[in-house]
């Protein structure tokens, strides 16, 4: 019997120390813990059960004690007795929790989740927490990229799905992994993105599905500490963190940067007929939004409600964060209905939430990229007035902007406008600044790109929900045929909505998303919501066979074209409207920007207008880059206006492939130029062709 002394409150969670291992663990209103140490990860009954008492192993809310001769590989459970909360929830001695600061979790294949429901034991199948290493990530050998928002594109995928086909070069034993990711970084880097997102890496329930189906995407979460086990080559959870630190470490050593897409708005607990895994039974009136009879107050769409205002839960989601951010190395978070995590009491929104205060006043999270989704499932939208100021938030109205203009609707034009520029109309009349927005066509919640152009309807039988599931409004246009078609003209024109779109995306300022797959035309067969879909419908596709490689090409130009021009199409500084000349203090030689419809100065906003046009000037030389979009069914002639110098025709998406972006640039000497049916034209002034390395 190992030796128990009285241990420490912090840190949080199991932590190595000189005698043993030290646990510590919240539950405020509980009279009793015991803390259950098991043989092993498939135990059916622990081998040692330690009781903790209020006066030697309570300090405050946190039960702690330090269990002598314990070391790492060490599994581990609690029980937790207290009285039930209004409502009928709260503690369940019966069912053993595990510790939300578990940094590695096991017992996965003897895992029962039903088992968790209801007022039976589940000692016999339960997940244990496991006692590991807490070391810090290696900045030194591993510097982070530190790209500015500038620089920045990001590319959201699926660590699963991304390596998981056959032909994806990735060995057996490392397909759908971590260590797969790492196979593939050449890829990405010849793509020309900066930066990966990751759909949620922290550990989640598979088992939160409709039966005979898997929770795929992970937004589920089981831990907010521990790498999902899914995730890591082999069966041995001791490896989950280094295998995280190697896909950094590979990440950084190549120049690309790595956010983790969190969930910490709500739990895979779901409402009170869920299970009680972990939360739920340590604190359950302070971790979740409740009315005063103990209903939950449910904004996620998923049963529950984390409260985000509470100090418990900010300081668990803090101490996540910077688990995450300095011990496995990660570079910033996109918080999955981060505005969810500004409600008070009563749901009520929070201008200066403690917890975003407190994220932002951290020196240790100081250097992150932080982006969060400005919505939440109660109807919250916060913009422009996101009550965070470091942190980002994605421009849904971008996305259904550049949708809506190219699918031909009227009343699209001046929104396109506005986005372009840095939707000022959302921004109380101000260009966004960098990083404030982050501009996206598709995500992997809704169509592929692909997709948006093949489906007017959602197609999402394969889910089991009779299509049920699924946005609804989804902007698309199949074109003339629902699905595949063998129509060339179909194709073709559906070939080009995909590179207008594209194009679009990377000549507006702000930050560019990119979802995995897009780039190579990519399709899940119409199916918008394929979270539960472990299946080549939702993997990525890399055989020549399947891959658009010529829309890959322009992609990879696309990107190059932004990043060595970013002083024309990202400034960090937004564009003037105006010309010098009408400009106080000004560089005689500063780019302003200037609006056009067909003819020169002469935009057409009316609803049934279909075509714009804008133009970048460098003071009285002369316009530097000009672009027209023409989202009629009908060919158009656009005026050009007078340039610096001579103008070259850098995008014309009318063209063949690698005519539409070519290499090499041929000079246009006409006063106009026509753009054909749902076409985009670029032109750029000789100074700037000259220097481009396409």
């Amino acid at each position: 019997m190992s030796a128990i002394r009285r241990g420490k409150p912090w840190p949080l969670g199991s932590s190595i120390t000189a005698h043993g291992v030290n646990f510590s663990v919240a539950a405020p209103g509980a009279n009793r813990v015991e803390l259950l140490i098991f043989p092993t990860a498939e135990a059916s009954s622990p081998e040692q059960l330690i009781d903790l008492n209020d006066s030697n192993h309570r300090s405050g809310d946190y039960w702690h004690v330090e269990v002598e001769g314990l070391t790492a590989g060490c599994c581990y459970g609690y029980r937790v007795f207290g009285p039930l909360a209004p409502g009928g929830h709260g503690f369940r001695p019966a069912k053993v929790l595990l510790d939300p600061c578990a940094r590695a979790i096991t017992g996965w294949s003897v895992y029962q989740r039903e088992a968790a429901i209801g007022a039976s034991p589940n000692t016999h199948c339960c997940l244990k927490g496991l006692v590991c290493e807490r070391d810090r990530f290696d900045f030194d050998a591993h510097p982070r990229p530190r790209h500015s928002w500038q620089q920045t594109v990001i590319y959201e995928l699926h660590i699963g799905g991304f390596t998981q086909r056959s032909d994806s070069g990735v060995t057996p034993d490392r397909k759908g992994t971590l260590l797969g990711v790492i196979d593939k970084i050449p890829y990405l880097k010849q793509l020309g993105i900066t930066t990966i997102e990751l759909l949620p890496v922290q550990a989640f329930d598979p088992q939160d599905a409709p039966p005979g189906r898997d929770n795929v995407w992970g937004y589920s979460p089981l831990s907010w500490f521990a790498p999902h086990q899914g995730y890591v080559g082999g069966d041995d959870p001791m490896k989950a963190r280094n295998q995280m630190r190697d896909l950094v470490a590979a990440c950084h050593d190549a120049g690309l940067e790595v956010l983790l897409d969190v969930v910490y708005n709500h739990t895979t607990e779901g409402n009170v007929d869920g299970p009680t895994l972990s939360w739920r039974g340590f604190a359950d009136r302070t971790y979740y939004h409740q009315t005063d009879k103990g209903d939950y107050q449910d904004v996620s769409g998923c049963g529950n409600t984390i409260a985000a205002h509470q100090p418990l839960s900010r300081e668990l989601i803090l101490e996540s964060l910077r688990c995450w951010a300095l011990e496995l190395g990660v570079d910033g978070f996109r918080f999955d209905l981060g505005i969810a995590l500004s409600r008070g009491e009563g749901l009520k929104p929070l201008d200066k939430p403690a917890l975003f205060e407190a994220m932002e006043a951290d020196p240790l999270l100081s250097e992150l990229k932080l982006v969060s989704e400005p919505w939440d499932c109660g109807g919250l939208y916060r913009l422009n007035d996101f009550p965070a100021r470091r942190i980002g938030t994605w421009n849904g109205r971008f996305r259904d902007a550049v949708r809506s203009f190219w699918k031909g609707d009227d009343d699209s034009t001046w929104s396109m406008a506005q986005r372009l520029r840095s939707s000022p109309d959302l921004y109380d009349g101000k260009p966004a600044g960098l990083g404030r927005s982050v501009n996206l066509l598709t995500a992997h919640d809704g169509f592929t790109l692909m997709d948006l152009v093949s489906f007017n309807s959602k197609h999402n039988l394969a889910n089991g929900e009779d299509n049920r599931d699924g946005e609804n409004h989804n902007n698309s246009w199949n074109h003339g045929v629902e699905g595949p078609s063998s129509d060339h003209a179909i194709t073709a024109l559906r070939k080009r909505q995909q590179r207008n779109m594209l194009s679009t995306l990377l000549l507006a300022r702000g930050v560019p998303m990119l979802l995995m797959g897009d780039e190579v035309g990519r399709s899940q067969g119409g199916n918008n919501n394929t979270w539960c879909q472990d299946t080549p419908l939702s993997w990525m596709i890399w055989s020549e066979e399947h891959c658009d490689r010529e829309l890959l090409d322009f992609v990879k130009r696309l990107l190059t074209l932004r990043s060595e021009l970013a002083e024309l199409l990202n400034p960090l500084l937004a564009h003037s409207e105006q010309p010098q000349q009408q400009r106080r203090n000004s560089d005689p030689d500063g780019l302003w920007r200037q609006w056009h419809g067909v003819e020169l100065g002469k935009p057409d906003w009316a609803s049934w207008s279909h075509c714009l046009a804008m133009s970048l000037h460098r003071g009285k030389q002369g316009a530097v880059l000009w672009a027209g979009f023409n989202a009629y069914f009908k060919a158009m002639h656009f005026d050009l206006p007078k340039p610096a110098s001579p103008w070259h025709r850098l995008i014309d998406t009318a063209l063949p492939a690698g005519e539409d972006l070519p290499k090499t640039l041929d000079p246009w000497s006409p006063s106009g130029v026509p753009l054909e049916a749902r076409s985009l034209v670029v032109m750029i002034a000789r100074e700037y062709a000259n220097s481009l390395n396409l």
